[in-house]
């Protein structure tokens, strides 16, 4: 059995999904405040099918939809001491962007393209290992994916996905070129906004670089 398909197991879930449709999923985390970061790679087990996507939106509310959280004049170790009930009623929830998708009898032949079904409700979704994104990311079809789907946040949400991607893989500098090809062919008819987005992820080459050395 695939290393892939082995990693769902009944502990390790950070979230389950509230919401679906066929291009994206919400889901509501298991501890406040515990979500996967803007732009890591997450899996859902919705059989027969392996649906990936990426966090694109991260929000803290009251489950109680006509009452909004007010604030205390406290710290966060005050409030929980104080008035434990106040958390009792705090949900965190993402959502997600669907990018792939893979059968669970070919776990490891991943498709980048939205599923034949969405995401089933109360599926438990699960944050992919370091492996698992290095071997998603070997193909890049799936920024197209973004570009086309998030117009408002797509730039943020392209660095933080390639910033994932390029953890992944080290750092590599043979990687960011790999990634800088992929933006140039998708965005080549916009040559400012590219530039920008090919800075912000050379920086984070340095970053990694610097922490290395360190």
């Amino acid at each position: 059995m695939s290393q892939r398909y082995q990693n769902f197991d009944a502990e390790s879930w950070v979230a389950e999904v509230i919401e679906s449709s066929t291009t994206e999923f919400t889901a509501e985390c298991r501890e406040l405040n515990s979500s996967p970061p803007f732009g890591a790679l997450v899996k859902a087990y919705s059989s027969p099918w392996i649906i990936y996507g990426v966090v694109h939106h991260i929000s803290t509310q009251s489950i109680e939809p006509y009452r909004r959280p007010m604030a205390f004049g406290k710290t966060e170790e005050e409030l929980r001491q104080e008035q434990p009930q106040i958390y009792a009623l705090l949900r965190t929830h993402f959502k997600a962007l669907v990018v792939g998708y893979a059968s669970d009898d070919r776990p490891d032949e991943i498709i980048q393209a939205i599923p034949p079904v969405p995401t089933r409700l109360h599926t438990f979704v699960y944050e992919c290992t370091p492996e698992e994104v290095r071997q998603f990311g070997n193909d890049l079809h799936f920024l197209r994916t973004i570009v086309n789907a998030t117009r408002g946040l797509s730039d943020e949400l392209l660095v933080a996905v390639c910033r994932h991607m390029l953890n992944a893989h080290g750092g590599q500098r043979e990687y960011l070129v790999k990634l800088g090809k992929e933006l140039c062919r998708l965005i080549r008819d916009d040559y400012h906004r590219l530039t920008h987005l090919l800075k912000r992820l050379e920086s984070q080459v340095e970053r990694t670089a610097n922490a290395t050395v360190q």
